[in-house]
């Protein structure tokens, strides 16, 4: 989920699921409230309008006492002079949180609250004025705040009377009282819950992959690099993550390439100042037996001077391969492409190798199997390089007496293919897919002996591909190798007008 999405839905949730729950506790203690108020006051037909109109409620607590009343004064109106019964009906009033007067002609006969009323008999209606019913009463507004019920009769004697039932408005009924606090808790322990369940949420969305991000980073500061941030959220801050953690593989990657580069390169200085240091204890050597006279024969003096030569040409060969393998690392090999025709350049490749092969005692084959006006694109030099290092590689492994090596021309549709095929110890079917890496040796401690810098297939692997060819390899070990490279065919398109 998308963190914009995630920000939505919180101010949704923020805003309905209070409002929803309060709704939902209103009607919960609303419901409770007025069915206490119907045990408590007998109030009929509470609804929750009431709770809005304090007034009407009261006047309905009152209701079924002033029906009381009225009966009493169309029955028996000498009860209003009889103290008990006047108690009596206080009593019942002061459970609705009212109080009851009776006045006779000006004079207040009975007073139900022990409260100073002076002010409130100032504005009570007089006889016959404001005639109030079972559910309307008469509202004095002020500092008095109250609703006056009033009954008018007249006495046995013919004086005339009234009949108050005095409700203060100020002194609300408890069920409203109860409803305010309940609902005034109920809303903060909804917007504590929402607030609470939204925190967490967000926590988990947002803090925790940036705790893990912050995490990571000191791992990284402090070099290690052996760990893995788990992302388990799909939003904005998840894809960070998820890209902090292909960071993290790549320069995991990086790193390790550098630790095997630097591996690489002592074991190439390694093995070049191996190389170089044997032909040069050679060339020494017979130097010295010139020197002093050991070669006392022009025939001795003429072999001396030939192996000197030959170990002069091995460590020319070794410094021009390191020379072109920096070349390659930093990807300034100097092709010059030409149009080359396959017969003849490879009839001069054989020519030549021949007469050094011939000294090795291993006898070369060729054979072209194709057209010999076929032409390809390439480097002459380079392409020389390939067969020389394949050749080389052959000769260097050779373990047989009668060695031979057969090179095979085949036209192939639009590439011509190059066999190479030697009758050598072969390679074994695990080492195979490496032979082309760079520095791999299918048996070091053997082939430490044999020289080589171990970049040799690498080399021509580069170069090939360079072409826009490939290169591979088949084995099987006691019979021989056959290195397999293609190159494309040219071309000529005809253009018809």
């Amino acid at each position: 989920m998308k963190l914009k999405t995630k920000l939505l839905i919180s101010f949704l949730v923020i805003i309905l699921v209070p409002l929803s729950m309060i709704c939902l506790a209103f009607l919960a203690f609303g419901q409770y409230q007025l069915s206490s108020l119907e045990k408590s006051f007998g109030v009929e037909d509470a609804d929750y309008e009431s709770f809005s109109n304090s007034t009407a409620i009261l006047s309905k607590m009152t209701k079924s006492i002033y029906l009381s009343l009225q009966n009493q004064a169309s029955e028996d109106v000498s009860a209003f002079e009889n103290q008990k019964y006047l108690e009596g009906i206080n009593l019942e009033l002061e459970m609705r949180h009212s109080y009851l007067l009776v006045r006779k002609g000006e004079e207040y006969i009975y007073q139900g609250t022990q409260e100073d009323i002076s002010e409130l008999v100032e504005k009570l209606p007089a006889y016959g004025e404001y005639a109030s019913s079972q559910d309307v009463g008469i509202f004095i507004g002020g500092e008095l705040q109250t609703l006056v019920k009033k009954l008018d009769f007249v006495f046995g004697d013919k004086a005339t009377g009234s009949a108050f039932i005095i409700t203060s408005v100020e002194g609300m009924i408890p069920q409203m009282k109860s409803l305010l606090i309940d609902m005034g808790l109920a809303v903060i322990s909804i917007l504590i819950f929402t607030s609470a369940l939204l925190t967490g949420w967000i926590y988990r969305s947002i803090v925790t992959p940036i705790r893990h991000l912050k995490e990571a980073t000191q791992n990284i500061k402090e070099g290690n690099l052996d760990f893995e941030m788990a992302v388990e959220s799909d939003d904005e801050i998840g894809q960070l993550c998820r890209d902090f953690e292909e960071m993290r593989k790549r320069l995991k990657e990086s790193t390790e390439e550098k630790v095997r580069a630097d591996q690489q390169n002592k074991e190439l200085i390694s093995n070049i100042s191996h190389d170089l240091k044997t032909p040069i204890t050679a060339v020494k050597g017979y130097v010295e037996g010139l020197m002093d006279g050991v070669a006392d024969t022009p025939e001795k003096q003429e072999k001396y001077i030939r192996t000197i030569y030959n170990k002069a040409n091995d460590m020319d060969r070794l410094i021009n391969e390191l020379t072109f393998y920096s070349k390659i690392d930093t990807n300034r090999i100097p092709y010059v492409f030409d149009k080359i025709n396959v017969h003849d350049y490879f009839e001069d490749c054989v020519e030549e190798m021949g007469l050094e092969l011939e000294q090795k005692d291993i006898r070369l084959g060729y054979f072209n199997y194709a057209d010999e006006d076929i032409l390809v694109i390439a480097d002459a030099e380079q392409l020389k390089r390939v067969i020389n290092n394949i050749v080389s590689n052959s000769i260097k492994y050779m373990d047989k007496l009668n060695g031979s090596i057969n090179i095979r021309v085949r036209d192939v549709g639009d590439f011509i293919q190059v066999e190479i095929e030697d009758n050598g110890r072969g390679i074994e079917s695990r080492d195979l897919p490496y032979v082309f890496d760079r520095f791999f040796r299918t048996d070091a401690s053997r082939n430490s002996s044999k020289g080589g810098s171990g970049i040799g297939l690498s080399i021509v692997k580069k170069i090939i591909e360079d072409h826009g060819g490939k290169i591979w390899a088949t084995s099987k070990p006691g019979t021989g190798t056959v290195m397999n490279f293609v190159l494309r065919k040219y071309q000529e398109v005809s253009t018809y007008e």
